[in-house]
């Protein structure tokens, strides 16, 4: 459509926004909004060591996109991903293993976004002496390891094959923070531990590197869930976590980059 404007009234036009040419000029969105913005409830599924570090996220996440709430449930990836294939309602899942990603049939796409791993915690100025996963095989010692299904359980798994040792734990701990615990409630003299549980306790417990964690690294898949609740939310979360924002939280708290 052609249209002509007097030079007169060009001013009148532009005060009051007048589209004089040009069919579909009012498809235009609004000032201020976004299509596709994230709105709404985020529920994020995460792996118990990364409590800390999700908690911290999904807070500057919510800052960075007003209108958003994300709220966690953190516990064991086994555990994670055995509530999600039965039903429940979840947006994102970051798991501690690509193990128990690979168990939930509606992740898509999971990508790495940081790796972990495992030190040997015990009380503070460790007054066991405790050098290595050998000294961990001392007589009278107490110790706490993840199950095995759980991914750090599996990782001790590793690592204590690595150095040949025999370990015989007095407890079997559904997720690190458990393990954790024990240690800090001095009911086991050391528990293995991801670095980054140790790293956020450090007021309560010591970290005792061992050669052979690097043996029995961890990888963290993260991925949006099919039949999601709220996709944009869930999309725009992950992204966030993978963006250098997110990493530098994840690495400032111990994580490894992937």
């Amino acid at each position: 459509m052609r249209c002509t404007v007097a030079a007169a009234g060009l001013a009148a036009v532009l005060a009051f926004g007048v589209a004089g040419c040009g069919d579909g000029a009012s498809d235009a969105p609004a000032t201020g909004s976004s299509p596709g913005a994230a709105t709404g409830t985020v529920k994020v599924f995460a792996a118990a060591s990364l409590t800390e570090s999700f908690t911290t996220l999904g807070k500057q996440f919510e800052s960075a996109h007003p209108g958003t709430t994300v709220t966690f449930n953190f516990a064991g990836s086994s555990a994670l991903a055995t509530q999600i294939n039965q039903g429940a309602p979840a947006d994102v899942f970051a798991s501690a293993a690509p193990t128990n990603m690979a168990a939930v049939t509606s992740a898509v796409s999971p990508t790495t976004f940081v790796k972990n791993q495992l030190v040997i915690a015990t009380a503070k100025g460790n007054p066991k002496k405790i050098i290595g996963l050998a000294g961990l095989a001392e007589p009278g010692l107490k110790v706490a390891l993840c199950a095995p299904q759980v991914p750090c359980g599996a990782a001790a798994g590793t690592a204590v094959e690595a150095a040949g040792v025999k370990l015989t734990p007095v407890t079997l701990e559904q997720d690190v923070k458990a393990a954790l615990a024990k240690v800090k409630l001095g009911e086991v003299d050391a528990a293995l531990v991801y670095r980054t549980d140790a790293t956020a306790s450090s007021a309560d417990v010591d970290a005792v590197e061992f050669l052979e964690s690097a043996k029995a690294i961890n990888e963290y898949p993260i991925a949006v869930l099919t039949g999601a609740a709220n996709p944009t939310g869930a999309q725009q979360f992950v992204d966030y976590v993978l963006s250098p924002a997110g990493i530098k939280v994840l690495t400032a708290a111990g994580f490894q980059a992937p």
